[in-house]
């Protein structure tokens, strides 16, 4: 896990209501965090993310979870060091 993504487990885990669970294997893909209820799936992207190709490889594998019923919400890295309360309000 990447530093940005040991901070959002750790507040995950506090969320007593929701079961996250890290590193998900949905279809055939592996999500950084996933909640099978209410099918909620969470992204933290860091700069490799940012290239067109890999801009169009995340829309594609969003486009698929979207599929399967499932909400995608996806999160820079620096969104979990200068905002990480904004993060969680938003999950």
């Amino acid at each position: 896990m990447t530093p940005e993504e040991v901070i959002v487990w750790a507040r995950l885990r506090q969320m007593e209501a929701w079961k996250f669970r890290r590193q998900a294997v949905i279809g055939q893909y592996i999500v950084d965090f996933a909640c099978f209820e209410p099918k909620l799936v969470i992204e933290i992207d860091g700069s490799q993310h940012g290239s067109p190709r890999d801009r169009s490889k995340d829309r594609i594998r969003d486009d698929w979870l979207v599929s399967q019923g499932f909400d995608v919400l996806r999160f820079w890295n620096p969104e979990i060091h200068t905002n990480i309360n904004g993060v969680l309000e938003k999950i």
